[in-house]
């Protein structure tokens, strides 16, 4: 019977720790593996509606948490592939699957007997003797229905549904196109001068690039690790521009890869949808599940920083026009003048290249300096085996353990660009953690980044800037490894999303302080450890631009809100409606050619529409509650004990703001942040 197909898939790995099989699964093994899951889930559903005892929180809420764990595994291993290592015939199936696991995620939500149970058990919570955690999960498991129909008629539930499977096409439609352009784009140089200014790394990459499609001369690319050197040291104004406009129009050609009309029916979808479960806007419904709460804070949270940011970004700017009209006689600073002049201000002022800082950042030794913060603080111990499968050869796997050799995690770290991978770096899990049966199942946890590869004389050497991306996503890692709660939909990084930044922001903190950089920034030819006076720099020059930085980062999540925070029903123009919104952070000239949502994936194929605001909002959480570690000493035990007890083991078990105030003592308080980024006078 179709459906009921047995793969690789449907079966317990008969693996070392329990982890994926990579190399024995067959990409047409998924879709008839997500059929015989989803109907084993559904068989599970229906064990819980047709119980004949009254509904408990065991027999109903706890079942329902722990059910679908097949069909979850399945599809972390698939959305992961599909985002690390994809390719087109996986690609058809996820547009095939998204459907499906849409409706079957509205089979459950719209459920009325599952939901009357349910709604019974919550009804009664009052009568209930129940743990912090199990009244977090009964909230969250009412929530999910409420907030997804449950109470709405017939005629409205089954619109939801349409909305919905027409969401998840769009979303993967979006994120398709812009992997398509991003590929698609090559500009071959053939004459050196035209790559005057860039160093020598960048330069070998660009070759070992053409050598690779057969090509003479030199191949840049869209891909992180080649656009940003060029775009930052590259002589040639023009190569520049031309580069900036590539990389800025993608989704925006008026071609079969334009995203225009999806960004329009995202929008009017997501709104729709929030009007049908009776909330204003998108970001009214997102919100609700939020620390900010409402959209009028969120507003007024980035209004407040915008006011202390602008004069800021303004005086740095005009500084920068000044520098580029002295140097070299600019009259106007455009877009892909920004990180040119920058760097070369930069190296004015603190005599700071990141060439120069390159050597000490072997990627071999900021991945040892991130175990060896994680060891310092928490007890871990990272060993590095060959015994378990990878989805590719340039995977690095580890177990991980902890003091008394219980293992904690497995760990999976994918450092390079390749043909079918998305750009950008993002931390994910392929088994979640939970507590069952009396076991502690420990969870797989993988970071993935686009750092430059090594060449043929050189070993991967990473920008500062990338070496605090690595401790960022390998800050989440830590939320996702260190995980400790009973049910796996609170578990590790399932938490609100305006909190599940501070982990990993708080860890980028490390890289600026010199206890740390001496533990691993070491010459990758000499073995010297980074002179004293690098580090000064690196400090001196961590608020270079802070208030630009701040006020590029406020216009998007200001732009997101535009997008979510309004009826979006009357938007026709989305480059119109975007300079509209760009205007109170506007800086450079309009580039006609080039828009941001039409690539913006964040909001508009990833989880943070309604959302981008929370980076600054968990910036504000970890300035100051670094500054606790820094009172006590930054490796300090007792904080460290602290900050696992109650922000990393606990996910999502308590409200964020509880968990943070156990940890710190009081709330939060912004000047922590404005002070480290230079802007409070």
């Amino acid at each position: 019977m179709d459906g009921y197909k047995i793969t690789i898939l449907n079966e317990r790995f008969n693996t070392l720790y329990d982890t994926a099989p990579f190399s024995k699964i067959k990409t047409e093994d998924f879709l008839p593996a997500f059929k015989t899951a989803i109907n084993k889930a559904k068989a599970e559903i229906d064990a819980i509606v047709t119980n004949d005892e009254a509904p408990t929180f065991k027999n109903t809420i706890e079942a329902l948490d722990y059910s679908g764990e097949e069909l979850d595994r399945i599809s972390s291993l698939f959305f992961n592939l599909n985002s690390a290592e994809t390719n087109e015939a996986i690609q058809k199936i996820a547009q095939e699957v998204s459907p499906l696991l849409s409706d079957f995620s509205n089979d459950i939500t719209l459920n009325e007997d599952l939901f009357k149970r349910v709604k019974s058990v919550y009804d009664s919570k009052s009568d209930l003797t129940l743990s912090t955690e199990q009244e977090t999960l009964l909230d969250k498991k009412y929530k999910s229905f409420s907030r997804n129909g449950a109470n709405l008629p017939d005629s409205k539930k089954s619109k939801l549904r349409a909305i919905d499977k027409e969401l998840s096409q769009l979303k993967l439609k979006f994120g398709e196109h812009i992997l398509a352009e991003t590929n698609k784009y090559e500009m071959y140089l053939t004459d050196e001068s035209d790559l005057s200014g860039l160093p020598d790394g960048a330069k070998e990459a660009a070759k070992q690039l053409a050598d690779s499609k057969g090509k003479e001369g030199w191949l840049i690319t869209l891909d992180y690790p080649s656009y940003i050197p060029f775009m930052t040291y590259a002589d040639n104004r023009e190569l520049r521009k031309k580069l900036s406009k590539a990389f800025g129009s993608k989704g925006f050609h008026n071609d079969e890869l334009d995203n225009q009309d999806i960004v329009l029916k995202i929008a009017r979808l997501r709104y729709e949808r929030a009007q049908l479960l009776g909330y204003n806007t998108h970001a009214h419904f997102v919100l609700e599940e939020r620390m900010a709460e409402t959209p009028k804070k969120v507003k007024a949270f980035l209004n407040e920083l915008l006011e202390k940011a602008k004069p800021a970004a303004e005086k740095e700017f005009l500084s920068l026009e000044s520098f580029a009209k002295k140097l070299d006689g600019i009259d106007q600073l455009q877009k892909w003048d920004s990180a040119y002049y920058s760097e070369k201000l930069k190296q004015k002022l603190f005599d700071l290249d990141d060439e120069k800082l390159k050597p000490y950042f072997k990627l071999e030794n900021v991945i040892n300096g991130a175990f060896t913060v994680a060891k310092k603080l928490f007890g871990l111990q990272f060993k590095e085996i060959d015994t378990i499968d990878k989805y590719h050869k340039d995977v690095l796997t580890y177990k991980v353990i902890d003091s008394e050799d219980n293992l904690v995690s497995i760990f999976y770290a994918d450092f390079f660009p390749r043909a079918g991978k998305r750009n950008g770096a993002w931390m994910t899990s392929y088994k979640p953690q939970m507590i069952k049966n009396g076991k502690n199942e420990r969870p797989h946890v993988s970071i993935v980044c686009n750092f430059t590869k090594p060449t043929k004389s050189k070993p991967s050497l990473l920008t500062f800037n990338e070496v605090t991306t690595l401790f960022h996503e390998f800050g989440h890692a830590l939320h996702g490894m260190l995980a400790n709660t009973t049910y796996p939909s609170l578990s590790g990084t399932s938490v609100y999303w305006d909190f599940v930044e501070l982990p990993s922001q708080i860890l980028e903190n490390w890289c600026y302080e010199e206890e740390t950089l001496k533990l691993f920034a070491t010459h990758y030819e000499t073995g010297e450890v980074i002179p004293m006076e690098l580090i000064g720099k690196i400090k001196a020059s961590a608020t270079f631009h802070e208030g630009m930085q701040t006020l590029r980062q406020l216009s998007f999540g200001l732009l997101d809100m535009s997008w979510h925070g309004i009826d979006p029903t009357s938007i026709s123009d989305v480059k119109a409606h975007e300079v509209e919104a760009f205007e109170g952070t506007k800086l450079y000239p309009e580039v006609g050619e080039n828009c941001m949502s039409t690539a913006f994936a964040h909001i508009f194929q990833g989880g943070y529409s309604s959302g981008y605001y929370s980076y600054k909002w968990a910036e504000v959480l970890d300035a100051d509650a670094f500054e606790y570690f820094k009172e006590e000493g930054i490796f300090n035990k007792t904080v460290a004990n602290k900050f696992k007890t109650y922000v990393l083991s606990q996910g999502g078990t308590e409200n964020p703001m509880e968990l943070y105030k156990k940890f710190r003592g009081q709330e939060p308080k912004p000047e922590a942040l404005l002070r480290r980024a230079g802007l409070l006078k």
